[in-house]
């Protein structure tokens, strides 16, 4: 047995997972099947690393040639800010380690991502703020952490919209500029996980992390046809990761299957005394892994409920609602009970945008991730954020920072968590009187706008508002320019292995996800 370097509880809960390959759980079969990159689960590379088709340091060179060929020449899709130049020496190593004492766990020797916001100690961590391009933490965030420990290999950090400048109108960042959708170059990967987004449509890693304040996991995860988890709050540590608001802000596995995220979020999720907002996790986690809740016939019996409150009406909804409806259908006829109809009653979209609290609570979430940096950071505080961020800050911040007092008797900010507490409550009791297991519904009707569209009456962040977990499948592509539509699953409060239960039977009775034509497999990515 080779424990995990990390020590932390969300490792080693899970003893299944250090195991060598051969007893991996979920993530291992006895048949011996050919793979190819782009459609491979972490399942198959532990499979083909087990029996020699495979190497770490192979797949690292795969995905390495990835970015050579499609970020920075072929399309240019410009995900990558920073890539790890220590790769394959750490493939390497790892290699040598699974030969010697078997692999550690599922990410074992594997390459993963992060959206330029989760501290790393090698590495820097820019918020693709121009100002911060050289900011190097001192620590590592501690998902970052969970991960080493857990034997993954930190490929690149990737461009994402500006955490707190305003670059040029259709790029994400000032750091990097555009990065481009790999399923139609015109339109964007979306905001604010972006980079995340677009690198693992291109197949530049297995899996990555994104965050959200609002829709920044999900909005990606719909635009690049992948699967995505915006987690229910306090499943995950948000320590060493910038955010804008204490309450809403999240840590967002992200990959190309449910069986790759429910993996990710087995080694990142759990109690972290860096983040108290974790305390509420202690005891609601499964004492294995969440791809133990994975079958084929998930939605056989589960109670799903149509959340029509977030199907938007008109012309440019149409097709998209219309994939969203066919989406359901699929679940009833693989043995889903749908319950219809449902709402609160209310103009929900209208009440979500009176919910947010990131205005409220961004400066002084900002000064708490400064302090953390150490004293040679090039951003220390947020004085000096509006000092060194002059002209290129975003309005609102200087403008809260300027106006905003302490909150403890801000009416505004109350009103707003009493209007964020009943919807939660609301939405929950919603569930329990038709005893659901999910609400179903868009996330959002449209496809992805072009780079210098704003497009009106597009998602929703009822996950972030009210802090319950929410899971995005791939449900099709709008049939002009092949913009990916998600299918949104909510549930109830650490209700994760019924989310990934269901999720991973939709997608296993619909298999929708396509691989975009502008990124092409390249020779030699079977094994």
């Amino acid at each position: 047995m080779n424990p995990p370097t990390d020590r932390s509880p969300s490792l080693n809960r899970f003893p299944a997972w250090a195991l060598g390959a051969s007893a991996l759980c979920l993530l291992v079969t006895t048949a011996t099947r050919a793979a190819s990159l782009s459609t491979a689960t972490l399942r198959d590379l532990q499979v083909a690393m087990d029996d020699g088709r495979l190497s770490s340091e192979r797949l690292v060179t795969l995905y390495l040639r990835r970015i050579e060929a499609y970020d920075t020449r072929g399309p240019a899709i410009r995900s990558v800010i920073t890539l790890n130049t220590n790769a394959l020496a750490e493939a390497r190593q790892l290699d040598a380690e699974r030969r010697a004492k078997g692999p550690r766990g599922p990410l074992h020797g594997v390459p993963v991502v992060l959206k330029d916001l989760f501290d790393t100690r090698d590495m820097p961590t820019t918020c693709g703020f121009l100002p911060m391009k050289d900011s190097r933490p001192i620590h590592d965030a501690t998902v970052v952490r969970r991960l080493r420990g857990a034997g993954a290999i930190l490929l690149a950090k990737v461009n994402m919209s500006d955490w707190f400048g305003v670059p040029k109108k259709g790029d994400q960042s000032t750091v990097l500029g555009r990065t481009l959708n790999p399923y139609n170059l015109d339109l964007t990967p979306g905001g604010s996980s972006g980079g995340t987004g677009a690198s693992l449509a291109a197949v530049f890693a297995q899996v990555g992390l994104g965050s959200e304040t609002g829709v920044s996991i999900r909005n990606p995860t719909a635009n690049n046809s992948l699967v995505g988890l915006a987690p229910t709050e306090g499943l995950i540590s948000r320590a060493g990761q910038t955010v804008t608001s204490f309450h809403q802000e999240r840590c967002g596995p992200m990959g190309r299957s449910v069986l790759d995220v429910a993996a990710l979020t087995t080694i990142v999720a759990g109690f972290d005394s860096d983040d108290l907002l974790t305390l509420p996790s202690l005891g609601r986690i499964p004492a294995g892994s969440y791809t133990n809740f994975l079958k084929a016939d998930g939605l056989r019996g589960a109670r799903i409920g149509v959340f029509r409150d977030l199907f938007r009406k008109g012309p440019m909804h149409q097709e998209g609602v219309g994939l969203v409806e066919k989406a359901v259908a699929s679940m009833r006829q693989e043995g889903a009970v749908v319950i219809d109809g449902l709402s609160l009653g209310m103009d929900l979209l209208a009440v979500l945008e009176d919910a947010r609290l990131n205005y409220y609570e961004g400066p002084s979430a900002f000064e708490t991730y400064f302090r953390r940096l150490g004293p040679d950071a090039p951003i220390r505080s947020v004085e000096e954020l509006v000092r060194k961020g002059g002209d290129l800050l975003k309005t609102n911040i200087s403008r809260g920072v300027r106006e905003l007092g302490p909150l403890t008797h801000d009416p505004g900010y109350l009103a707003r968590l009493k209007t964020r507490h009943s919807l939660r409550a609301s939405v929950i009791r919603l569930m329990d009187a038709h005893q659901l297991d999910a609400l179903v519904y868009p996330f959002k009707s449209v496809p992805p706008e072009g780079h210098l569209e704003t497009q009106p009456e597009k998602d929703n962040p009822l996950s972030s508002v009210t802090g319950l977990p929410a899971l995005l499948v791939p449900a099709g592509y709008i049939a002009a320019g092949g913009g990916p539509i998600a299918v949104e699953f909510l549930g109830r409060p650490f209700d994760e292995p019924v989310l990934f239960r269901i999720g991973h039977a939709f997608e296993q009775a619909t298999h929708h996800r396509k691989h975009p034509q502008s990124v092409p497999p390249l020779e030699g990515e079977d094994f």
